[in-house]
């Protein structure tokens, strides 16, 4: 697959087939093996149906309120935030061969995904107050992290994070990959190798994003003699697939904003290795944003 802006933003799309997917990403239209991920929507009362099968699965809340029923559990009361800048989501996780029916209590916009898996974990619900909140690097480079799902939870593949970067700020910054599997001699883990998926919002109607994604020699693709250095600029519902390489966000001035993270790949794990021609970045940091945490 030739990676370019266009294939790697994903925009809104009309599906007749489905009028309730506002936008989805899958192993064929992404070129990788793992994530599939779609952002939907539904009207007071109305359902959506669908069976993990072979996969774990989650249901993230952008807004609006849920009742999951399954064959594994019944959840009432998923969500409730009017927007994604008031609180945390709640994340509703379900494992492999799990039928399910997403009701919604209020109107509003999810977001699940799926990845495949051969182990079968207990449904999970993770509600606001169990998600970690933290602020993360300085000066212009601040930006808030909620850990929705993190490494150490007890499922297979699947890591989830909320991130928030101010108007003019950064994240993701300095760049970081995670794109090869390494273990230190001790089996440590030094770099695990991770497909994401960036999911975008924004505090005002016409917000938007920067976000360069680029190989440097110890990425994959750039060893296969096939490197990329893309710009994308997503706007709101869309997303940004991320296979390879170092991939900083920056957020114009004026605009506040979100974007859901889902990863998935060799460990369940946030193992990177950040691009080491601007690490000293981070050692002239001398203040933290006072904007967040938001909450």
């Amino acid at each position: 697959m030739k990676y370019t802006s266009e294939t790697m933003t994903v925009h809104p799309t009309d599906n007749p087939d489905d009028p309730n997917q506002i936008l989805e990403v899958t192993p064929e239209k992404a070129g990788w093996e793992y994530i599939t991920f779609q952002a939907r929507r539904l009207a007071q009362g109305e359902t959506w149906s669908s069976t993990t099968g072979d996969n774990e699965f989650v249901l993230v809340n952008l807004t609006g309120r849920y009742a999951v029923q399954s064959n594994r559990g019944d959840w009432t009361g998923i969500g409730g935030r009017k927007t994604v800048f008031e609180s945390a989501a709640h994340a509703l996780y379900l494992p492999c061969n799990t039928d399910f029916t997403v009701t919604a209590e209020e109107a509003g916009e999810y977001a699940v995904a799926w990845v495949p898996t051969d182990e079968d974990h207990d449904p999970w619900l993770i509600t606001p107050e169990d998600v970690p909140v933290s602020v993360r690097g300085g000066d212009h480079a601040t930006r808030q992290i909620n850990d929705l799902l993190p490494p150490g939870s007890p499922v297979h593949r699947l890591v989830l994070v909320e991130v928030y970067t101010p108007s003019g700020n950064w994240s993701s910054y300095p760049g970081h990959k995670h794109d090869t599997h390494i273990e230190g001699e001790d089996g440590t883990l030094v770099e695990a190798d991770l497909e994401e998926v960036y999911f975008y919002k924004f505090d005002k109607p016409n917000g938007w994003a920067f976000q360069r994604v680029y190989t440097e020699e110890r990425s994959p693709l750039q060893q296969a003699g096939t490197p990329f250095d893309v710009a994308c600029t997503p706007t709101e519902n869309c997303a940004v697939i991320v296979p390879e390489g170092h991939h900083p966000v920056s957020s114009p001035p004026g605009y506040m904003t979100y974007y859901l993270n889902v990863l998935a790949g060799s460990a369940q794990a946030l193992t990177n290795q950040e691009d080491p021609a601007h690490i000293w970045v981070k050692d002239t940091y001398t203040t933290v944003d006072d904007r967040l945490p938001l909450y």
